[in-house]
């Protein structure tokens, strides 16, 4: 088992820092197939890992041609109490449910909702006339609900990211990436700190964790070398590809939790 974690973990934080979905969205749903961990530990241990992606992945970018939008700035401060907005919803619903399977639903239904309006979009992007917002408050919400989606799946961003800084913000593939990766950057940061500061760190495996960010470390690495390689439609086709694949194993989990 930890070995296709290790694997997964790998392809995923490639996948997550070379089109700015952050990893988790792979991760989270792969290990609530296979790992036999509840919800609270595979949120947690996705989360710092996808955490650890970015942190690389924003070094690695500095000094590059892309940089990270104005807008970003609020975009990261609605994500970063979002984090926290979404953290709470995720507690909430563990205390309600005393079956985490049940939360493991919730989560993997709203995961397959979300991945299949980002694959019609990025399919019809070509058609659809993007607005480019540049109101503070806007761009203060739209974080705000993207961290809040982010912390509560677990999964540290994922493709409503995209979809939604291309939409609304006119970014183009490269430059909503990383703009994702800074928004996912301040979201799990949040999050993280929440969960120390409140003592609410599940029991984990530590070799695990450790196994898992050092493959983060390596991911990133290479995703952001192949960043600077591959073009924006190759990157479109590849994260599309992705969709699929997350799509999949999340309709696979919703039936698993759902018998």
């Amino acid at each position: 088992m930890q070995f296709i974690i290790a694997v997964t973990v790998l392809f995923a934080t490639v996948l997550g820092s070379l089109s700015g979905i952050g990893g988790g969205v792979i991760i989270k749903p792969v290990m609530d197939a296979i790992s036999g961990l509840d919800s609270s530990q595979i949120s947690f241990l996705s989360g710092t890992t996808v955490l650890t992606m970015t942190i690389v992945s924003l070094l690695r970018s500095r000094g590059g041609d892309v940089k990270i939008d104005r807008r970003g700035t609020f975009l990261a401060l609605g994500a970063a109490f979002g984090g926290l907005a979404g953290k709470a919803v995720f507690s909430y619903l563990v205390s309600y449910f005393p079956d985490q399977g049940r939360v493991s639903l919730v989560q993997n239904i709203i995961m397959v909702i979300l991945t299949v309006a980002v694959f019609f979009y990025v399919m019809y992007k070509a058609r659809i006339r993007q607005l480019d917002i540049r109101n503070a408050f806007f761009s203060t919400a739209a974080g705000l609900f993207l961290g809040l989606m982010s912390s509560f799946l677990g999964i540290g961003g994922g493709p409503i990211n995209i979809m939604v800084l291309s939409y609304f913000f006119s970014m183009d593939t490269k430059t909503c990436a990383l703009n994702s990766l800074y928004i996912i950057f301040f979201s799990q940061t949040v999050s993280l700190i929440s969960n120390l500061v409140m003592g609410d760190v599940p029991a984990f495996e530590p070799l695990l964790l450790v196994m898992m960010m050092a493959c983060a470390v390596v991911g990133a690495s290479i995703g952001r070398m192949l960043s600077r390689r591959l073009d924006e439609h190759r990157i479109d086709v590849m994260f599309m590809w992705m969709l699929v694949l997350i799509t999949a194993i999340s309709v696979y989990n919703c039936f698993k939790y759902a018998m």
